[in-house]
């Protein structure tokens, strides 16, 4: 890959009221860059170490700030590349008149994850570390940020090795099958190269299960409340987020379009949905409220049916249950303070993954779904535990999934009979 050679800078740190800001200068005329912002520094600070310098404007010499500064050399910056940290006052504007110091200079603005793209051509990172990255800057998960760490650790990276030198022994058996027949070894019998394939396949799919629930991580699991009309959702949805977000009334067809928010339960990552009520009405608004609510469970990870408690499951129920194949759905009982009627320990319904009595007002029952939702949604990850490797991203996973592909067509023709030559 050609690797652009000019200097580039940025604002490390988010905009806005804060005690320090970072601007990063990476590139061949960084360390000339700082030189030119400090006038006062005889000569350029050693690598690595703090040096409080007074940075002046390039073009008229005004003073701009009083900052830390830290060289780096191109073999041990972050970047492959010389290296300058600027940690000036945040702020919105000292920030910003830093950064236009550095551009006045010579700098070119760096575009959006240019010095993690530089890392990664330069060989201070691969590509699955350089995502890593992405995925820890935008971690909202206590769950994302653990496997995002693990991954900055080479965690996931060293497993594809492993992956890669187990292709490596598979690929140097066959050759010695077929180039030293005439050995005093006898070659490798057909069968162990076939046993050696299936477990390298196997690997492959192991490492390529955690796809599914590793891209949930990143976007959180849709989780869709659901149910007829005035059965709690809406309050059930303010109690999950912890706050009031969807208007609550007694009156039936309060909600009339979908609510999504993201919530952490037990670390881990979901979008939370309230839709309207399921009913058929001749009322336009909310009939197309229940057609966005229908759009949504096609599309859910989860479903929460809300039904109040005592009330049971109907018919029309058991119709909507017959509808969701494949989505793990959650009875959730609602209202059980207002229950006239014992709920008992009642079987549940066929279609259902569990059950949860709820009530609002005093808590009962919150608890006990927080703790089952993650299980149902993350039961791979939760399984493995935090320090297995996870892959995170379709492109890790189109990856796997060619692996496998070809590993299985190659132990397919084995096993056909097909002459290894």
């Amino acid at each position: 890959m050609n690797v652009r050679v000019d200097t580039i800078a940025a604002v490390a740190t988010s905009p806005g009221p804060g005690a320090l800001a970072v601007v990063r200068i990476s590139g061949p005329d960084a360390h000339g860059v700082l030189m030119a912002l400090a006038p006062g520094l005889p000569a350029p600070p050693p690598p690595k170490v703090a040096t409080l310098v007074s940075l002046a404007d390039p073009v008229d010499g005004s003073p701009l700030d009083q900052a830390v500064a830290v060289r780096y050399e191109a073999a041990s910056s972050p970047t492959g590349e010389d290296l300058v940290e600027l940690s000036c006052h945040g702020g919105w504007l000292v920030p910003s008149l830093v950064l236009q110091a550095c551009l006045d200079a010579g700098c070119r603005m760096a575009e959006r994850g240019e010095f993690t793209r530089r890392a990664y051509l330069h060989g201070k990172v691969d590509l699955v570390q350089a995502e890593a990255v992405a995925d820890l800057v935008g971690a909202r998960s206590r769950a994302l940020h653990r496997v995002a760490l693990a991954q900055l650790e080479r965690g996931l990276s060293e497993r594809v090795a492993d992956l890669r030198r187990a292709l490596v022994r598979l690929e140097a058996v066959l050759a010695h099958h077929i180039d030293f027949p005439e050995e005093d070894d006898a070659p490798v019998p057909v069968t162990e190269i076939i046993a050696e394939g299936q477990a390298l396949s196997g690997r492959l799919g192991a490492l390529l299960g955690t796809a599914p629930e590793g891209e949930l991580l990143r976007d959180g699991a849709l989780t869709v409340l659901s149910g007829r009309p005035n059965t709690g959702k809406s309050s059930l949805y303010n109690a999950l987020l912890g706050e009031e977000r969807a208007i609550v009334t007694d009156e039936p067809g309060t909600t009339r379009d979908a609510l999504e928010a993201p919530v952490q339960m037990g670390g881990y990552p979901f979008r939370l949905v309230d839709t309207a009520g399921l009913r058929g009405t001749a009322e336009r608004v909310e009939r197309l409220g229940v057609e966005v609510a229908r759009r949504y469970l096609e599309r859910a990870d989860l479903v929460l049916f809300c039904s109040e408690a005592g009330a049971g499951v109907g018919e029309e129920e058991r119709q909507f249950l017959s509808e969701l194949r494949g989505v793990p759905v959650v009875w959730v009982e609602t209202k059980l303070d207002l229950a006239t009627t014992e709920a008992g320990d009642r079987a549940i319904p066929e279609g259902f993954v569990g059950r949860v009595r709820v009530s609002v007002e005093d808590g009962t029952g919150l608890e006990e779904l927080r703790s089952l939702l993650p299980r149902l949604a993350y039961s791979g990850l939760l399984e493995a535990g935090v320090e297995a490797p996870v892959v995170t991203r379709r492109r890790q996973a189109r990856a796997l999934e060619r692996a496998q592909v070809e590993v299985l067509a190659f132990v397919r023709v084995l096993e056909e009979g097909v002459p290894v030559e």
